[in-house]
């Protein structure tokens, strides 16, 4: 009896020193980079729609303006791509005086921290306190970067001899639950990402 034992108690000590030794040893497993900025952009407080092609991402647009209330009113974009969706809908946005909301694309998604980048190319001069409350950003799933640098070199790549101003990233999307001192000053955004599928 007493060898079946030591064979069985050396088999399970050594299963455990296995276990063990891969779980040190082994890189953990890297999340794909969608995923992990899905996931960070909700934690952060952003409303997310996925939209398959244009027709969805339409439709998604509609959705967050019924949602709102948001018709009949003045809305704020500097993307001439993105003004028919205003026309359509019968919302001014020709020097607006009280936009209720921001049409925008953006730079970049950062997986990292489930950010939005972007630059003087969408936001002109303003800064982040000087935009409507309310944010609808359009993107494309190829946007989607892991880290800012990469996002960065993105920019760079993108605009190679006439790199953009003002580049900027958003990701406070809901109220600091505590004294936060990092969110000091910054003013928190009701944000919605229309993410449009392109690969």
């Amino acid at each position: 009896m007493n060898i079946f034992k030591k064979i069985l108690s050396s088999l399970t000590s050594s299963r455990q020193t296995n276990d063990d030794e891969n779980s040190k040893y082994l890189p953990e497993k890297e999340i794909p980079v969608d995923e992990q900025f899905t996931h960070n952009f909700k934690v952060n407080g952003g409303k997310f729609l996925y939209c398959e092609n244009e027709e969805e991402l339409e439709e998604n647009f509609i959705s967050i303006l019924q949602e709102n209330d948001w018709f009949e009113i003045e809305a704020l974009t500097f993307e001439k791509d993105l003004q028919h969706f205003l026309v359509e809908n019968r919302l001014s946005y020709k020097n607006p005086v009280n936009p209720i909301f921001f049409l925008t694309n953006c730079e970049g998604l950062i997986a990292q921290d489930g950010s939005i980048l972007f630059s003087s190319k969408q936001l002109l001069h303003y800064k982040a306190n000087e935009l409507p409350k309310n944010i609808i950003v359009v993107a494309k799933t190829s946007q989607i970067t892991r880290s800012k640098s990469d996002g960065l070199r993105n920019i760079k790549i993108r605009y190679a001899n006439e790199i953009p101003t003002n580049i900027t990233t958003m990701q406070h999307f809901k109220e600091s639950t505590g004294d936060d001192f990092l969110q000091y000053g910054i003013q928190c955004k009701n944000f919605y990402l229309l993410l449009l599928e392109d690969f």
